[in-house]
């Protein structure tokens, strides 16, 4: 039978005899599918920032995620945006410790205004570069101030647009986010916004500590659309930063978010809020933070007295306000590998 022409307003029909099936590609199986969007989850504090680095560093040198020293594939560009911490004294040091080749994982400043998912810049650099693994840590950063994360309206045309990027440029992009504090209920909608992040992500993990064993930080997949749940795995977090693989472990999700946590106040969640951001000389751009302590449910108000607990100071910057420690200038923020120099072109895949 003749297929009938078929023409709809601005609309693009496809007959599905026209499609060739294709099967999914995997950065790592079964938790993170290349071409499509990744949610990483979990408090603050339990290690997300750290797990996607050692991604970054295993994707940059073509290496197995569980074990840096086994090279499985060629190395890859990652593009890594990160809200939160600094490029000079937190981030580049962590990659070298993973033994990351830093000349293939790139960010990007954003001195005149801030940078968003959708403002075209990611896109522009994700076409010179054909990344791999796209990272954004943490999410609510990059979905811009008129994006309110609890609205299904506003989230979905960013999901959107990020997963047509993924396809696009068949990377693996990961979404880091925290969790919110609600007890009880599906570990689903404990992701902090609109249910729809977790919906249009293909993968969701959650990222906790073993109550058992706290330096033991688990991965836990709570959602997998294009291949059978994978089991939880765990790394262990040691006293120099470093992170060893311990494969497969035996933690229950019910479990692992029916633990206790360690601040129970708000006003001890707002100082580990900033803890988790600031490093030893590294400061707090505050028009990143307050979206996310509102999202955690903590008040400027707590927030402001968390930071003359802590002793931090205020600073106007060409990039905003911050809060830092006495006596700090803020590193400039740029790219982990430098800009290429002009006339040169970027290495290929």
């Amino acid at each position: 039978m003749q297929n009938p022409e078929i023409k709809l307003p601005t609309t693009r029909v496809i007959l599905l005899d026209q499609i060739t099936a294709a099967q999914t590609e995997w950065l790592w199986y079964p938790y993170i599918p290349l071409g499509k969007v990744t949610m990483m989850q979990g408090d603050p504090g339990e290690g997300k920032s750290s797990i996607a680095l050692r991604l970054a560093s295993a994707v940059s040198r073509g290496t197995d995620i569980t074990d840096l020293r086994k090279t499985v594939t060629n190395p890859d560009y990652v593009i890594y945006l990160n809200a939160g911490d600094g490029l000079a004294d937190t981030i580049k040091p962590r990659l070298e410790r993973a033994n990351a080749d830093c000349s293939m994982i790139c960010s990007m400043e954003d001195t005149e205004f801030p940078l968003t998912a959708k403002d075209g810049r990611l896109e522009s650099l994700m076409q010179q570069l054909k990344p791999r693994l796209v990272i954004l840590d943490p999410l609510q950063a990059y979905f811009g101030d008129d994006v309110d994360m609890h609205r299904a309206n506003e989230v979905r045309p960013v999901m959107s647009y990020l997963a047509k990027l993924a396809e696009e440029y068949h990377a693996a992009i990961l979404l880091i986010g925290h969790m919110n504090k609600m007890q009880g209920g599906k570990s689903l909608y404990r992701g902090l916004g609109s249910i729809d992040l977790t919906a249009a992500a293909r993968s969701v993990l959650l990222v906790t500590r073993d109550p058992a064993d706290p330096q033991n930080r688990v991965i836990m997949q709570i959602k997998n659309s294009l291949a059978p749940e994978g089991d939880p795995v765990a790394f262990r977090f040691g006293d120099d930063a470093g992170m060893t693989y311990l494969g497969a472990y035996e933690l229950k999700l019910e479990e692992a978010l029916n633990a206790e946590r360690q601040h129970t106040t708000k006003q001890e969640k707002a100082e580990a809020l900033l803890l988790e951001w600031l490093d030893k000389e590294h400061p707090l751009y505050i028009r990143d933070m307050y979206p996310i302590a509102d999202s955690e449910g903590i008040s400027k108000q707590a927030l402001q007295r968390a930071k003359q607990n802590l002793r931090l100071v205020s600073e106007k910057t060409e990039r905003g306000w911050v809060w830092k420690k006495p006596d700090h200038t803020p590193p400039r923020y740029d790219t982990v590998c430098g800009a290429a120099p002009a006339g040169v072109s970027l290495r290929g895949r």
